[in-house]
């Protein structure tokens, strides 16, 4: 029996039209056909509408009400503090603004999150990892690492755009012991601060994570095992800003704390070298990369920074370390956001711009603004404190 149809020649006599007839086994051999294109079109169809519904569910808002009520402000910088209550608005996080200098915190804006545990760094780690590659020689910020057969990357490029494949492949040299002695040599690890009432401790693991975690390469491109609080960031920024001094960060309470403030010296690292290396990286990543949202809002000093973007546990976090680099001194700026999906890295860059808007605004960047009086002699005390 024969699959094609049949033409019926026989003519009626009500039509000239010819009538097309089909076999049973044509009709059934269609009917099958048909129903195996519509199986596979569902399944398709299937597959395609799980993959475009799928999208990560947070559990966390990036907006909350009375931020910074019931900060201890009475030591602070008051235009420091208000233009940091007004960049960060309704945002969840906290501001730490610092004086690299003597390491003074001019701000706190939401202490109860600035001196908590902590979270996973994402990005800014990349700053650490830097270091520790530029410390041990592996590279200079012209060198070209490979990313594959046919891509390479320098690191002023690699900073710029926080390339994860690049900074995964600098962990994979260093190996993880390397990578936690530098941590643990600019501060991770250990209390950023000087006898600063409820400061907690961040974490950093005595192992590398297990590799279906991603092992020391997702150690070193996210964060990822490593607890991180925003004053060890600023603290580490700080000694980037000031050319290797790590600072035990102090917060006065008081209008005469503020008046014998005194500086106390953790330790001197040996990254005065390195600082030109890492610095363009840095101001990349404001001109052209991550951070270039900043200069939505400022642009008139020059301002150096690294971002991080990165999720646990139905939260995510949006980081920005910076520091402005202006002819009078400079300034280190902390932005640490969680929440949901409106939290991002470039988020708490812009965040920083408006501050940093907000400062230059009311003559913070001007010879003569209030500081902390220097001392003639820095302290070094003990790195417990």
């Amino acid at each position: 029996m024969s699959w094609a149809a049949r033409i019926n020649t026989h003519t009626p006599t009500k039509s000239k039209s010819q009538k097309i007839s089909e076999s049973a086994h044509t009709r059934r051999r269609y009917h099958h056909l048909a129903r195996s294109r519509s199986a596979n079109v569902t399944r398709v169809s299937a597959r395609t509408r799980r993959r475009h519904r799928y999208y990560e569910r947070f559990t966390m808002s990036s907006f909350t009400d009375g931020i910074g009520s019931g900060d201890v402000t009475g030591g602070e910088d008051p235009v420091v503090r208000q233009a940091a209550l007004d960049a960060l608005g309704n945002m969840n996080g906290t501001v730490v603004a610092i004086e690299p200098t003597s390491g003074r915190i001019l701000a706190m804006v939401n202490q109860k999150l600035a001196l908590s545990s902590g979270a996973q760094p994402c990005s800014t780690i990349k700053l650490s990892v830097a270091l520790a590659a530029l410390n041990e020689g592996l590279i200079s910020k012209e060198t070209p690492v490979a990313l594959g057969a046919h891509y390479r990357m320098n690191l002023t490029t690699a900073l710029a755009h926080s390339n994860n494949a690049y900074f995964e492949a600098l962990g994979r040299k260093l190996g993880f012991d390397k990578v936690a002695y530098y941590a643990h040599e600019y501060g991770l690890g250990e209390l950023a601060g000087f006898d600063i009432p409820g400061e907690q401790l961040g974490t950093y693991p005595d192992e590398v994570i297990p590799a279906k975690l991603g092992g020391v390469g997702k150690m070193c491109s996210f964060g990822e095992g490593i607890s991180m609080t925003p004053l060890q960031l600023g603290a580490m920024v700080a000694a980037i800003a000031n050319g290797g001094t790590l600072y035990y960060l102090q917060h006065p309470n008081t209008p005469e704390e503020v008046t014998n403030f005194q500086p106390r010296v953790k330790r001197q690292l040996d990254i005065a070298p390195l600082i030109p290396e890492i610095s363009d990286g840095m101001a990349a990543a404001v001109q052209y990369g991550t951070a270039r949202s900043l200069r939505l809002n400022f642009n008139e000093e020059e301002i150096l920074g690294k971002t991080g973007t990165c999720s646990h546990a139905g939260t995510r976090f949006g980081w920005f370390a910076s520091y402005a680099n202006t002819d009078i001194g400079r300034v280190v700026i902390v932005v640490f956001l969680e929440g949901g999906r409106p939290t991002f890295g470039p988020k708490a860059a812009e965040i920083a711009g408006r501050m940093y808007r907000n400062m230059y605004d009311h003559n913070f960047f001007i010879a003569g603004h209030a500081q902390a009086p220097a001392a003639e002699v820095l302290k070094t005390v003990s790195t417990a404190p």
